[in-house]
C-alpha cells in the first residue's frame, strides 16, 4: 500500500510535478533537477511520452527516484510499475483504484481534499496522502485545521503552490514535501534551457530549510 513512501518523499521538500510531450526531454530534464538537489520527480499521466519518458528515467538515472502522476485506475497503475515507476499519485481516490493498489509492491499517495476523504484513505490504512488542490480546497488554512484531529496524516499538498507560498506550506507540521511546476516549466522545456530548471530547481531545493 504506502512501503516505503515515506522514506521516498520526505526526503524531498519540493517534488517537481512534470508535464513531458517529447521523449527526448525526458533525461536531460531529470539530470537538470536532479543536479539541482531535486531527486524525486513525479511525471503526470498526461502525455503519450509520459511512461516511456518514466522507463528512459528509471534506467538511466539511478539516482532519481521517479514516479507517476495522474494515477486513475488500476491499469493506469499496472502500466506505471511496469515502466519502472518507484511511486505513484493519484488526484482522488476511488474504491478500485484502492483495491488495486492493495496488490502492488510500488506505493500509492493517494489524493484527498476534505477532512470525510481524509479520514476514508486513513481506515484504509494511508497515513501519507496528497492534498490537492491544495489552493483551491483551503490552502495552508485548511491543513491547519485538519492537523488537529488528524494529527496522524501527512501530506504531499499540490496544486496552485509556487515559489511564493511554498515556505508556507512546508512550514507545517503535517506537510511532508509539496509538489510543483514552476521549476520545470513548458516554456523551458520547450527552449531546453537546462540551466535555467537546474538554477529554479536549487531555489526549490532550499526552501525546505
Amino acid at each position: 500500500m504506502q512501503k516505503n513512501i515515506s522514506e521516498i518523499l520526505e526526503q524531498a521538500g519540493v517534488v517537481p510535478v512534470l508535464v513531458i510531450d517529447n521523449v527526448e526531454d525526458a533525461l536531460p530534464l531529470a539530470e537538470a533537477l536532479v543536479e539541482g538537489g531535486l531527486n524525486v520527480l513525479e511525471i503526470t499521466l498526461r502525455t503519450e511520452a509520459a511512461l516511456p519518458a518514466v522507463e528512459r528515467i528509471a534506467k538511466h538515472l539511478p539516482d532519481a527516484h521517479v514516479g507517476t502522476g495522474t494515477v486513475l485506475n488500476g491499469d493506469d497503475l499496472q502500466r506505471s510499475v511496469d515502466a519502472g515507476a518507484s511511486f505513484l499519485v493519484s488526484p482522488g481516490a476511488t474504491e478500485k483504484l484502492l483495491d488495486a493498489a492493495e496488490g502492488s509492491t510500488v506505493p500509492l499517495l493517494p489524493g484527498a481534499a476534505n477532512p470525510s476523504e481524509v479520514m476514508r484513505l486513513l481506515e484504509r490504512g494511508y497515513r501519507y496522502q496528497k492534498f490537492f488542490p491544495a489552493q483551491a480546497a483551503g490552502g495552508v488554512p485548511m491543513l491547519k485545521s485538519i492537523a488537529g484531529p488528524l494529527a496522524q496524516v501527512q501530506f504531499c499538498p499540490t496544486g496552485g503552490i509556487g515559489p511564493g507560498n511554498a515556505a508556507e506550506y512546508l512550514a507545517l507540521p503535517n506537510v511532508m514535501c509539496v509538489g510543483g511546476s514552476w521549476m520545470a516549466a513548458s516554456s523551458l522545456v520547450a527552449e531546453k534551457n537546462w540551466g535555467e530548471i537546474t538554477r529554479l530547481a536549487k531555489e526549490a531545493a532550499a526552501l525546505k530549510g
